[in-house]
């Protein structure tokens, strides 16, 4: 290194008779590493360009000696200081630095000072506008669906007890041969107790169900839907075949259903003809929910039925009724898994050929 100035200028030398003779500033020792580019022209035109980088010799030089491939003067241009670009420093003064709680795979949040932070706490746990995060949703209330009241139903005793206290007790529904009875005039309630009035006293063969909700539980799990929520809804298809087939579904899917959850469902079917009787079914998941057989003479039958959702399974209630139907209420569980997602089937028959059923509509809800 001799401190030499290479000039920004060009210089041109003819090439006679394949000879090349020019003098040229090294720069294999230069800082930064500087290179020269040769462009070959013929008639005015070039023909070709490459890069020289010259070392300090005493003696000539070929053009093979000089010669370096293009992506190695690009990789070995020197580096240039951010003050040497126009408004470099002031554009990076302006983006947001990763602060000290920044990492990969979480949700970012922009702290007081304006640096990106990682949200804290559980994978599971809602984020708030201001940054924060925990358990999403609140206080979640359980339910209590098709609860069969403990007590003789002989016309004579007038006192019932319920699984659990209602809470409030406003939540609570005590359904007589599915007729809703009313608190203060049919009955009283004094923590889980159901004291009817004396005239009122459940006669031998009636059906007692009830449903409300039980006090909430702070348990920190998350809600992932804390409103009501409408899964299916709308109308089915037809049958007039004679064996059970499937007209309308309801396909829930995984992670939706959490314990603590009811899915309400409401069905309605029309009978088109007076040839046959029909029968259908509701069926959650293997379950079957409803089963109903209808005479020829029924036009319309609806229903409803609920399905409580505990930690495993289910607890199943439904009424059922049509044009000269009677009235029907059951109750069971189901130990059908929700968790992977669970379908709601739909299913009617003919007793006999020549008239249709229709799924005339149906809705499931689920409520938190």
């Amino acid at each position: 290194m001799d401190n030499s100035t290479i000039a920004t200028q060009s210089i041109t030398v003819k090439i006679v008779d394949g000879n090349l003779h020019v003098q040229l500033v090294p720069t294999t020792t230069s800082t930064p590493t500087t290179y020269y580019a040769a462009k070959y022209n013929s008639n005015g035109r070039v023909q070709f360009a490459e890069t020289w980088l010259v070392p300090s010799s005493a003696q000539p030089l070929r053009v093979q000696d000089v010669r370096v491939a293009a992506s190695a003067a690009d990789s070995g241009g020197g580096t240039s200081q951010e003050s040497d670009v126009v408004g470099l420093i002031a554009d990076l003064g302006a983006r947001p630095l990763k602060g000290p709680g920044f990492a990969a795979g979480r949700t970012a949040v922009v702290d007081a000072l304006g640096a990106i932070e990682s949200a804290s706490g559980n994978a599971t746990d809602c984020v708030h506008v201001d940054g924060s995060s925990g358990p999403c949703g609140g206080e979640q209330a359980s339910f209590m669906d098709g609860d069969s009241p403990a007590g003789v139903v002989d016309g004579s005793n007038t006192s019932f007890t319920l699984s659990a206290v209602p809470n409030p007790a406003s939540s609570l529904a005590v359904y007589r041969n599915g007729m809703l009875q009313k608190i203060g005039q049919d009955y009283t309630l004094t923590g889980s107790t159901i004291q009817f009035v004396t005239a009122g006293a459940p006669q031998p063969g009636d059906t007692l169900l009830a449903g409300y909700r039980l006090s909430g539980t702070d348990s920190g799990a998350p809600q992932l839907y804390p409103s009501s929520q409408v899964l299916c809804g709308g109308t089915g298809a037809a049958t007039s075949g004679v064996t059970l087939t499937s007209i309308g579904t309801c396909d829930i899917p995984a992670g939706v259903l959490l314990p603590g959850d009811r899915v309400e469902i409401r069905f309605d079917f029309a009978h088109q003809g007076t040839a046959s009787g029909f029968s259908f079914e509701i069926l959650w998941g293997a379950t079957t929910i409803v089963h109903r057989d209808a005479a020829a003479s029924d036009a319309l039958v609806t229903g409803r039925a609920n399905a409580a959702i505990l930690a495993a399974g289910a607890q199943l209630d439904s009424q059922s009724w049509g044009t000269v139907l009677p009235f029907s209420a059951t109750v069971a569980s189901a130990a059908d898994s929700y968790t992977s997602g669970l379908t709601i089937d739909f299913q009617g028959m003919l007793a006999q050929t020549g008239d249709t059923l229709t799924l005339a509509n149906y809705t499931v809800v689920r409520l938190p």
